[in-house]
This record gives C-alpha cells, sequence and structure tokens, in this order.
C-alpha cells in the first residue's frame, strides 16, 4: 500500500464532518442516549439477566462498522471513479488498486476505533463489563470489519454513479441494522428468525460478539458464516469492479 495515498485518504476523510460523526460518534451517541433511560439499567431476564444497555454495547460496535462499509466506503470509491481519479491514477505509477486498499484501510481503522470508544463509554459510563473472550471477540470484530467493506466494495462495483450507490446503501443500510439488532437484538428473536437472520453477516456477528463478551468462544458456525461472506463478496466486487 503507498503510504502517501493511505495519507492523502485520511485527510481526505476527516475533512467530512458527516463522515467522522456518522462512523466515529454515532454509534457510542446512540448508546449514551439508550443507556440514559432508567429501564435499560435494570436487569432484563429476557436477556438473560443482562441490562438492555449491555446488550447494545456490541449493536453500537455493529452500527459503526455498517455505517463505513454500507455508506460511507461505497460512496467514496464511487465518487473517485466519477471524477475520473482512478482513470488518472492509470497514468502514474501509483496502481489504482493502492487507492482502493488505502480507502479500506481508513475506513477499518475508523470503524475499529467507533468500536473501541463505545466499549470504553459503556464501561465507565454505565459499567458494562469488557468482553471476557478478548480474543475471540477481536478474532469476530476483524472478520465482521473484513466482511462490512467487501460489501462496501461490492456495493461500489456495481454502482455507476455516487446516486446509485446511495440508493444501493441505503436499501441494504435497514436490513443489516435489524440483523446486527439494532431494533430487537438478534438473542430475543424468535427462534426460526433468528436462525436466518444467523446467516446474515450481521446477525452472525451479533451473535458471535454477544458470545465472546460473555466470555464464551465464539461458535464456529457464526465465525464461519462470517468468513464465506467475506470471501464471497470480495470475489463479486474484484469480479465487478471498474476503474472507470
Amino acid at each position: 500500500m503507498n503510504t502517501a495515498v493511505l495519507r492523502t485518504e485520511f485527510r481526505l476523510f476527516r475533512r467530512e464532518p458527516g463522515a467522522v460523526f456518522w462512523i466515529l460518534l454515532f454509534p457510542t451517541l446512540l448508546l449514551v442516549i439508550l443507556g440514559s433511560i432508567p429501564s435499560f439499567r435494570e436487569a432484563d431476564p429476557s436477556l438473560g439477566g443482562l441490562r438492555p444497555v449491555d446488550a447494545y454495547v456490541p449493536v453500537a460496535v455493529l452500527i459503526a462498522l455498517i455505517m463505513s462499509g454500507v455508506q460511507s466506503l461505497p460512496q467514496v470509491l464511487t465518487g473517485h471513479r466519477e471524477r475520473g481519479v482512478l482513470r488518472r491514477m492509470r497514468l502514474t505509477p501509483v496502481r489504482p488498486s493502492a487507492l482502493l486498499s488505502a480507502e479500506m484501510a481508513v475506513q477499518g481503522t475508523v470503524a475499529l476505533g467507533s468500536a473501541l470508544l463505545a466499549l470504553v463509554v459503556g464501561r465507565t459510563a454505565f459499567g458494562v463489563a469488557l468482553p471476557r473472550q478478548p480474543a475471540g471477540y477481536l478474532l469476530a470484530l476483524l472478520l465482521t470489519t473484513a466482511a462490512a467493506l467487501a460489501l462496501g466494495s461490492l456495493v461500489s462495483a456495481v454502482s455507476r454513479t455516487t446516486k446509485i450507490a446511495g440508493a444501493i446503501g441505503s436499501a441494504v443500510f435497514f436490513p443489516m441494522m435489524f440483523c446486527a439488532g439494532v431494533w430487537l437484538p438478534v438473542r430475543e428473536m424468535p427462534d426460526a428468525l433468528a436462525r436466518v437472520v444467523g446467516l446474515t453477516p450481521f446477525g452472525a456477528a451479533a451473535r458471535a460478539l454477544d458470545r465472546a463478551a460473555a466470555g464464551h468462544w465464539p461458535g464456529w458456525d457464526h465465525l464461519g458464516v462470517l468468513a464465506v461472506w467475506a470471501v464471497l463478496l470480495t470475489a463479486g466486487a474484484a469480479r465487478w469492479f471498474r476503474w472507470e
């Protein structure tokens, strides 16, 4: 990866206050708002004795990844293609693939930073326990990041313009938010629905992060789902991505 391209993409990202807010700050802000509701700080038998605020920390982590992969990355990549940036790069020693790698690194780093912020704020503000299986949690988080960025790359690949990327991203965004448990935690879903949701990347991620947070190694079935999605989405993005 070209470090000059990486620095440039990071500077461009910092100049987008909307992206900084929605990816880095919004998930933690949502957690703070929910955690400020008294009932969210009381143990809920339906959650196995957990408080709702405990269950929503992994959700906040996933929101950052969804925002980055489905909303931000496609807009940036499609915008570069639309403005001819990728085409002009073909005339320089820097390959367009360096720009793609740099943008994915920026988006992934910011999303992981948002995840860390949610974990820290949840712990310090609401006493949410840190993941009791940190290695499993990190593995699940990295696989989820790979799947989210691959999904964003696929959206970019099939979108000719930023408007189309925005439309497709929005169409994917809300189902993925549901699968992540934003409106209904996956552990509270009916069994049949939970099994279907568990086959999606963010549904599998929610289950894997829940298990690791509770001190168990994430289920290999959930990790396998994440790995398969990451591979399939990456293959699709590589197959259909257009530099011009």
